[in-house]
């Protein structure tokens, strides 16, 4: 019933309704496993895991027939000019989609007070910001306790170990995409999960302090997601056009081109978000 609330070709007119498909996917996530799993004491420890499979299962008829479309549209494309132009409206909606997560997973995670349901969440960002004590890191997270600013050293080390993060998520988040057309969904929940568990430490679960945790994590986050839907939807029309047309096909060959142009734009959003990760980030949000 809710992969018919919207189609590929609607979302491509209106791409910011999908912006509530996303609110829907992520809050419906989290109720079902909060409902049905949190009294379970096996099941509970994998929470977090569980609403991002939830989130994928509600997405993945979308994923799959806006990349499908998309490959079709590709096959008219001439020149290189227009291999954004024609795939922009796709990726707004992808973004919009990621939003919807974003701010659904923010909310109720911070209104629920319940930081087990993000259990992998808290673990995934102790990892990052503190990694030579994980386990003590998340005992401080998840018993609530107040936020510790993260270590900020470097800038040009930083920058490159953020760049390299991120272009091994692109490249997983490109397999992904090239192994199952609408997979690389996962990784896009899974990163909007993380985000928002990083929310609610940094405002200190507070609601009324969500959009600045919003802006404290999206200012280089949009770039930097924008590129793992670039990566996701190159991987994706790759993918399928290897299905329908063989690696012989003429066609095929303009639709291997035109993926490679999406992956240079994808690099290139990874390393304006590096930068601005590193840079401007914490001048804004000392």
């Amino acid at each position: 019933m809710f992969e018919s609330l919207i189609n590929p070709k609607k979302a491509e007119r209106k791409p910011w309704e999908m912006f509530f498909v996303g609110l829907i996917y992520a809050t419906l996530s989290i109720l079902l496993v909060k409902w049905f799993f949190s009294g379970n004491d096996i099941l509970s420890n994998y929470s977090g895991i569980l609403i991002v499979t939830f989130c994928v299962m509600f997405s993945l008829p979308f994923m799959y027939f806006m990349i499908r479309r998309e490959e079709k549209e590709d096959e008219n494309i001439e020149n290189f000019r227009d291999v954004w132009r024609v795939h922009n409206d796709a990726i707004f909606a992808f973004m919009w989609l990621f939003l919807g997560f974003l701010v659904a997973f923010s909310f109720w995670y911070i209104l629920l007070q319940d930081t087990s349901l993000f259990n992998a969440q808290i673990g995934t960002y102790c990892q990052i910001n503190s990694p030579g004590n994980i386990q003590g890191c998340m005992s401080q997270y998840i018993s609530g306790q107040a936020a510790t600013s993260a270590d900020i050293s470097s800038g040009t080390l930083r920058f490159f170990s953020i760049l390299e993060n991120n272009l091994l998520v692109m490249i997983f988040t490109l397999i992904f995409s090239l192994i199952f057309g609408a997979g690389a969904i996962f990784v896009l929940a899974w990163n909007a999960s993380v985000i928002s568990a990083s929310i609610g430490i940094f405002t200190k679960y507070s609601l009324a302090e969500i959009p600045l945790g919003l802006a404290r994590y999206m200012i280089h986050g949009f770039p930097e997601i924008a590129a793992y839907f670039v990566a996701a939807l190159a991987g994706g029309i790759f993918g399928v056009g290897i299905a329908r047309h063989g690696i012989k096909d003429r066609r095929f060959l303009k639709v291997g081109q035109h993926a490679a142009v999406l992956i240079g734009i994808a690099i290139f959003l990874l390393v304006i978000a590096g930068l601005m990760e590193v840079y401007l980030t914490p001048l804004l949000f000392q």
